[in-house]
């Protein structure tokens, strides 16, 4: 096993591209890099982004003091790809045709893929993966179940983060993943809370803009009848009720801030709204917790409470004491998506788990 294994991160979000270079698990380079909105106005599509970013990337790689010639591997964040098994993915043509053309939508995380493919080919050795994402699917077959044979229940959630969590503590009890039934809660701009059974997570809601909890900018679980009077009033276009549901839901729609920071200071200093709203969104991740609990039989080694906001003990204590009861809970703040795609790159490259093709 190489000890100096060196690997190329890069993550694409929004309005920003983080890279980073790994020695093995040290962080000896960490970057990210801002892009001026009216820079991303000029693009269409966010895959016509892709060669801007890539130019970018290149370029705060080269004034970095790492020789690029040593690194092994690059890693980028995971698209909107086929629903796949959870794993780690050489980026081959037929995952680039597909994040290129969008075929599965539109999002960010698209140019993870792209970028790393095409910086790796810079590079003497270096292959281009990526690892876990959103759209990992190990639904079991009752849970694609929606009510109505035209509609079927998706997978699309916090893999990544989730996974990596889940073999974290795995690890701190000295178990394998694949040996414990637990309950992963994300809890972010988007709320997934998984049902993670022997290693898979057989049930998830899915977070993008379907059901669950409403989160600081989702609105989750709507009441069907009353979205559809909504819907088909003639008042709203289709942009607008889309941004209802993901975008300006949720604790924007109540308390006009998606920052759970902002919120939870005005609720400590008196406001009932924030409070109420607050109280509201824990009550529906515990309601969420109750039903994978109920998925997994009652069988639960631990519930897992990670994300952006698991930094907030407040909060995190609005849902413990609500499910407690259902098996020990164990907070692990924030979430390293840098460390968790590095990781895999690792793990990959070590030959402890299996590079998987995309077809």
């Amino acid at each position: 096993m190489a000890t100096n294994t060196r690997i190329l991160v890069i993550n694409p979000g929004s309005t920003s591209t983080k890279i980073a270079i790994y020695q093995q698990e040290k962080v000896i380079f960490l970057k990210t890099i801002k892009h001026a909105p009216e820079v991303l106005r000029r693009f269409a599509k966010i895959t016509d982004q892709y060669e801007y970013r890539k130019d970018i990337v290149y370029e705060e790689l080269k004034s970095a003091d790492v020789p690029l010639e040593t690194i092994d591997a690059v890693i980028g964040r995971g698209g909107l790809v086929k629903p796949i098994a959870s794993g780690v993915y050489r980026v081959n043509d037929a995952m680039r045709d597909d994040l290129l053309a969008c075929r599965r939508g539109e999002h960010a995380s698209n140019l993870g893929a792209l970028i790393a493919y095409d910086i790796a080919k810079l590079l003497p050795s270096a292959e281009a993966f990526i690892a876990d994402p959103v759209v990992v699917d190990e639904l079991q077959p009752l849970a694609r179940y929606s009510g109505h044979p035209l509609f079927e229940r998706r997978s699309i959630f916090h893999a990544l983060n989730q996974k990596a969590i889940a073999r974290a503590h795995a690890k701190s009890v000295m178990k394998k993943y694949e040996d414990l039934n637990l309950i992963v809660v994300h809890l972010g701009g988007g709320i997934t809370v998984g049902a993670h059974q022997k290693g898979k997570v057989i049930d998830v809601n899915q977070g993008l803009d379907g059901d669950g909890p409403f989160s600081p900018e989702r609105s989750g679980t709507l009441p069907v009848g009353q979205l559809l009077k909504v819907a088909f009033s003639g008042i709203y276009s289709y942009e607008k009720m889309s941004e209802m549901i993901v975008g300006k839901g949720g604790m924007m729609a109540y308390l006009g801030t998606n920052d759970a920071y902002v919120a939870e200071r005005e609720a400590k200093d008196g406001d009932k709204k924030h409070r109420e709203v607050l109280e509201a969104m824990a009550y529906q991740v515990a309601k969420e917790i109750g039903a994978m609990g109920t998925v997994l039989k009652g069988e639960v080694d631990a519930i897992l409470i990670t994300g952006g906001i698991a930094n907030s003990k407040w909060f995190c204590n609005l849902v413990i004491e609500r499910v407690f009861r259902i098996a020990p809970v164990h907070v692990y703040p924030g979430q390293d998506e840098m460390g968790a795609l590095a990781e895999n790159a690792l793990l990959a490259l070590n030959g402890e788990i299996e590079v998987k093709e995309y077809r």
